[in-house]
């Protein structure tokens, strides 16, 4: 049975956007004009890294989760502000940003394996 990762996405989108939303109001050299700029940074992040997760076995070991994450977040932070106008970072900041990123997200629970189905068919 496929398990719905919607509010897995989600979730994940919502917790990013207020982590990041701090991470900018203390860095220095990290500007936003508004929410909504953090939000689509947020957005761009959370879809390649769930888009990562989805479709390859890179996030199988925590370690390279986060290694993934600094590396991912990095560049997505630096790359938002020419996409965007009112969003301005440092090359220091996005490092920064991305070095409180990827530690909050190597925190959060990673998805379980739903391990029944190995012990109801190792039993019977």
């Amino acid at each position: 049975m496929k398990k719905n990762k919607l509010p897995q996405f989600v979730g994940r989108l919502i917790t990013a956007i207020i982590i990041l939303g701090i991470t900018a109001f203390f860095t220095p050299g990290f500007t936003t004009s508004s929410i909504w700029i953090i939000a689509l940074a947020v957005l761009l992040l959370t879809v390649c890294d769930f888009a990562i997760s989805t479709f390859t076995a890179l996030f199988t070991h925590p370690i390279v989760k986060g290694i993934i994450g600094f590396v991912l977040c990095t560049i997505t932070l630096y790359v938002v502000q020419y996409i965007v106008t009112g969003y301005g970072i440092s090359w220091i900041s996005a490092l920064l940003g991305a070095l409180v990123y990827a530690i909050v997200d190597y925190m959060l629970p990673a998805e379980e394996e739903n391990t029944s189905s190995h012990i109801h068919h190792a039993t019977a």
